[in-house]
């Protein structure tokens, strides 16, 4: 069994960060757009979780109602690049 001190949660939320962005950028959506989508009037959430800003991250219902969004699996947020 692995140990939970080798966890790097912050790299784990980064990650995630940078596949949203990565994929949202390859379908032409803005930050705004997507906000809108999701629900959010502004760019705050998607721009911050981006980048893992002050420890602002994604929820699973982010994720869920990005990844319905970008039309992607949302395993594709956690995959390594």
């Amino acid at each position: 069994m692995k140990q939970i001190d080798n966890f790097n949660i912050e790299e784990f939320h980064k990650r995630i960060g940078e596949n949203v962005k990565r994929l949202r950028k390859e379908k032409g959506i803005s930050q705004l757009a997507l906000s809108h989508a999701i629900g959010h009037k502004s760019v705050s959430v998607i721009s911050n979780a981006e980048i893992y800003n002050k420890g602002c991250r994604f929820n699973l219902e982010h994720l869920a109602k990005i990844a319905y969004v970008l039309d992607v699996d949302i395993k594709e947020f956690f995959q390594q690049t």
